[in-house]
């Protein structure tokens, strides 16, 4: 049997590959699912791609990650990360670590986006790597497993 991982993804990003891609790359979230699978299979690790515009269904996941006792949550909740009190209290209560993830650096943008209420909460943060941030997040998961982290 495999581990879970599950990828959760916020607002907007199902517009990957469109929406300004000189901050967010080329890159689409279905080829970043599938480089995720590809990798996944690799580690021996069952990976859960999800997207979503709305909050309450990113915090049902994560309920969902705890229940299933997931390995990991990769989670890129997008703007939800500077304004959800109730996406951090989500990760909170369940007993799974969260690696946060972000395609661009969120300090080296507008002030708003500095503050995260995630971050807290998080196992770890990887900001800045453009879409090779949700690999690099895979491979902390799968050394979590390992006790390496």
């Amino acid at each position: 049997m495999t581990d879970l991982v599950m990828v959760l993804n916020g607002p907007n990003l199902n517009l990957l590959g469109t929406r300004e891609p000189e901050i967010y790359g080329a890159t689409t979230l279905d080829d970043i699912a599938a480089m995720l699978h590809d990798q996944g299979q690799a580690l021996g690790i069952t990976v859960d791609c999800r997207q979503s515009n709305h909050e309450g269904h990113l915090i049902d996941w994560l309920h969902e990650a705890g229940a299933r006792k997931a390995l990991a949550v990769i989670l890129n909740a997008g703007a939800y990360t500077h304004t959800s009190i109730a996406l951090r209290d989500a990760i909170r209560a369940v007993s799974v670590p969260v690696i946060e993830v972000h395609l661009s650096n969120p300090a080296a943008r507008e002030a708003f986006r500095h503050v995260s209420h995630v971050s807290p909460v998080a196992a770890g943060v990887i900001q800045g790597f453009g879409a090779g941030g949700y690999a690099l997040a895979l491979d902390a998961a799968a050394r979590m497993r390992q006790g390496k982290n």
